[in-house]
């Protein structure tokens, strides 16, 4: 494997109350950079508050990002941010670095380094750690795997969504299990890209069908709908706002399979496609995030 050596960045890091000053904050500093200056991130904590990291092409003057995070929120937060240096390295090797195979029901997420370790009676899915989220060993993708594995124990459904397919994880595994066609859409064309080639490189190349589509607009979903399963690791708020489209994509007794949840949420997201005649049948919760199994009426 070609080593990928990152250069040393500075590193700016601090947590903030709610998702709403999360959002002004990372709009902010969104705006007071051009592209490739700095990369910013957040994320929610299980208690609520939300981390935020700001990776800086160049040292930043660390006074004037104080300002403007106190400009989004208070001068406490911008007194709270802590900079340091993350050093050269090859994410590559260290991502891949102790990872072992997962194990969720008949599949087992591995990278090249394990090819081998795959036992005959399971389905193998090669994903390397470094290309995009999704690599099987988080909480949600582990969860919605064993999920598929338990649907796929009595039912064999015909038209499959993998919604915010990142890797294309679970895309490659639907394909592999039921030897059948599998639509796989994400909001990132990079990470279209990525599970388009994933799917190749597991031998699914044929069965994977990768495209870029934001919403339910997309032409993409009106052309395989209606859908006997979906599945959509993404993020509680968009879950939520989709549900109503998502239910009228769905067949009669289908399947949705939703993760991506942190435990405080998940009674939200279930509610809100209780609205729409889709009823939770399991619920299970891995590594701090829970995974939904749901079943809209016949």
């Amino acid at each position: 494997m070609t080593a990928i050596i990152t250069p040393a960045t500075t590193r700016a890091l601090f947590a903030i109350g709610t998702e709403a000053a999360a959002k002004r904050v990372v709009d902010l500093l969104n705006e007071s950079f051009d592209d490739g200056q700095a990369a910013i991130a957040a994320f929610e904590r299980p208690d609520g508050r939300w981390d935020i990291s700001v990776h800086f092409a160049e040292p930043p003057v660390e006074d004037a990002i104080r300002e403007l995070v106190a400009l989004a929120s208070d001068e406490e937060v911008a007194r709270s941010i802590v900079f340091d240096t993350v050093e050269a390295k090859d994410w590559v090797a260290e991502s891949l670095e102790g990872l072992a195979p997962v194990r969720a029901g008949r599949f087992i997420v591995h990278g090249q380094h394990d090819r081998d370790k795959v036992p005959p009676n399971k389905l193998g899915i090669e994903i390397e750690a470094a290309l995009a989220f999704g690599t099987g060993h988080h909480g949600t993708t582990r969860g919605c795997l064993l999920f598929l594995d338990y649907v796929l124990r009595s039912k064999s459904p015909k038209r499959v969504l993998d919604l915010g397919s990142g890797t294309g994880v679970l895309a490659i595994a639907a394909a592999k299990a039921l030897k059948r066609r599998v639509l796989a859409t994400d909001i990132d064309p990079v990470c279209a890209v990525v599970a388009r080639e994933n799917a190749r490189l597991n031998g699914v190349g044929n069965l994977v069908e990768s495209v870029c589509a934001t919403g339910f607009a997309s032409p993409a979903f009106g052309e395989k709908a209606p859908f006997d399963l979906v599945l959509a690791n993404i993020l509680a708020n968009p879950l939520r706002q989709m549900a109503t489209q998502m239910a009228a994509h769905l067949a009669p007794s289908a399947h949705i399979i939703l993760s991506g949840l942190l435990p405080h949420q998940a009674m939200s997201v279930i509610a809100a496609y209780r609205a729409r005649n889709i009823t939770l049948l399991r619920h299970q919760q891995i590594e701090g995030w829970s995974s939904l199994l749901m079943q809209r009426a016949g």
